[in-house]
């Protein structure tokens, strides 16, 4: 991808968007959406993600298939951190959400060998939009931004030695977003984004099912399962995978 579209692409993400994903799921009522007060979420959670998909790290590399559960992959997580964030004026809304997660497995190859493969990616996605009310107790936010995508992709070979890359690129998305009150503390959320489009990546797309509970006024608790995706390929290279599993957050509320 041309760097200075990447670039500018970054930028307007970063004027659209502050900070993702686990913003109370209370439909908006008038009173809220008519204000022009600034309200603020601030939403660290845990995301017990498997890893699934394909590596090769470059040309000439063979490629390294990984597929690993969570329970699988725990003792060999080297790293993670989780945390979305969103912001409201009115209908206008901006998010974030920023994923870390590092992993290392080892992976079959022809002939009777193996490789261990180590993964390490960070994602920062940013978009803003705006909010439309779809009843008295829903709300649907419609937004676009970018994402940037950094993956350290390293395959160890038996009596080669280890082989790698540092990949960093950029991801246009459209992202959609449905709030439903079911009681008067609980609550749903559904999540989803798709972009990439040969600029950045082949592809990346993003699922998210949440079930809320208000556990005070400035407090909600989420549960639900989380699906994000890539498949990027250049010059060789091939970061193809997908990390699932269910998460656990919690919102706090700043008015």
């Amino acid at each position: 991808m041309n760097s200075s579209i990447a670039l500018k692409s970054l930028k307007a993400a970063a004027l659209l968007a502050t900070s993702l994903l686990l913003a109370p799921a209370h439909a908006q009522t008038a009173a809220e959406t008519a204000g022009d007060a600034w309200r603020l979420q601030l939403t660290p959670y845990v995301w017990m993600t498997g890893l699934d998909g394909h590596i090769r790290p470059f040309r000439g590399a063979p490629t390294a298939h990984v597929d690993k559960s969570f329970s699988e992959l725990l003792d060999k997580l080297d790293a993670a951190a989780f945390v979305t964030g969103t912001a409201r004026k009115g209908r206008y809304v901006f998010q974030g959400d920023f994923s870390h997660a590092s992993t290392s497995d080892r992976s079959a190859l022809p002939l009777g060998l193996t490789a261990n493969a180590k993964v390490r990616q960070s994602s920062l996605t940013l978009t803003g939009g705006y909010n439309w009310s779809a009843g008295p107790r829903s709300s649907i936010d419609l937004m676009a931004g970018a994402r940037l995508w950094d993956i350290k992709a390293e395959v160890q070979l038996p009596g080669l030695g280890a082989a790698g890359s540092n990949t960093s690129f950029i991801d246009p998305i459209i992202a959609a977003r449905w709030r439903y009150d079911l009681a008067p503390r609980w609550s749903t959320l559904l999540y989803a984004d798709a972009g990439g489009f040969g600029m950045g990546s082949r592809s990346t797309w993003q699922l998210l099912g949440l079930l809320n509970y208000q556990l005070k006024d400035s407090i909600h608790l989420s549960l639900g399962y989380r699906t994000l995706s890539v498949d990027y390929r250049h010059d060789g290279k091939r970061l193809d995978f997908s990390q699932s599993g269910p998460m656990l957050g919690g919102t706090f509320q700043f008015d």
